[in-house]
């Protein structure tokens, strides 16, 4: 991916999205309930920037070649 300035905002339907600073188009779409919500104590934009931040930390690393440099190292089950 190009590097480019990223943003995180809050779209009016309650989505938290990241995208290129130059461009509408969403790379990355989170959703938290209400629920969600009021356990975060309203925190839940600042929860969503931090799981960008370590998808984009780790999306980095991905691309130097960094993670998972043998096949038998993959993770086979997400949690």
């Amino acid at each position: 991916m190009p590097t480019s300035f990223l943003e995180i905002v809050e779209l009016p339907d309650g989505r938290i999205v990241l995208r290129r600073g130059d461009d509408e188009a969403i790379l990355a779409s989170l959703e938290f309930s209400e629920e969600a919500k009021a356990f975060l104590n309203g925190q839940h934009v600042e929860v969503a920037r931090t799981m960008f931040s370590v998808g984009v930390d780790m999306a980095s690393s991905l691309a130097e070649g960094e993670y998972f440099e043998d096949e038998d190292e993959q993770p086979a089950t997400l949690h």
